[in-house]
């Protein structure tokens, strides 16, 4: 008979939800600054007609994308993303419209490492990333102090040596 596993209880940092705001917010300010310049060119060099209409609809696209992307997704991805470690599994558990919920078994587990770009140094924060035969899952959004506990937890339950 199969012991019921618990749903993870675990939620990442609310402060998660300014990375990914100010991310997001670059990569959209990005993307309406080459898009405000297409269209210049477009008025200077007097192309077809419908050529300014599609870059209209691109630079409306992305206003609605970063309107969901800095104000509506990051405190629904907070809110969703739940995780927990024990001796058997890593369970990762998100989503906002299509909801996943992995176990990762601890047998499986061959490497883990913290990932610390410059946003999540800046809000000192690391994203765990648990590396298996195929493939690697990611735990986002770790306080500095909790995450390297996390990972000195995961690499003991898997049994993972340090290469010196």
């Amino acid at each position: 008979m199969y012991s019921k596993i618990e749903e993870p209880k675990r939620c990442i940092s609310e402060k998660a939800m300014k990375v990914w705001r100010i991310s997001e917010s670059l990569i959209n300010m990005g993307v309406l600054v080459v898009l405000c310049i297409v269209f210049y060119l477009d008025v200077y060099f007097e192309w077809k007609y419908w050529i300014g209409w599609i870059i209209i609809g691109l630079l409306g696209m992305t206003v609605l994308s970063a309107i969901w992307g800095i104000f509506i997704e990051p405190s629904l991805k907070q809110k969703y993303w739940r995780y927990d470690v024990d001796e058997e599994f890593i369970q990762l558990k998100s989503g906002i419209w299509n909801r996943k919920h992995q176990l990762i078994p601890m047998t499986k587990v061959q490497s883990v490492e913290l990932v610390q770009g410059p946003l999540l140094r800046k809000f000192q924060l690391y994203s765990i990333s648990v590396g298996t035969m195929g493939s690697s899952h990611k735990i986002p959004a770790i306080p500095q102090e909790e995450a390297r506990e996390l990972r000195d937890q995961i690499a003991h339950y898997a049994k993972i040596k340090e290469v010196e």
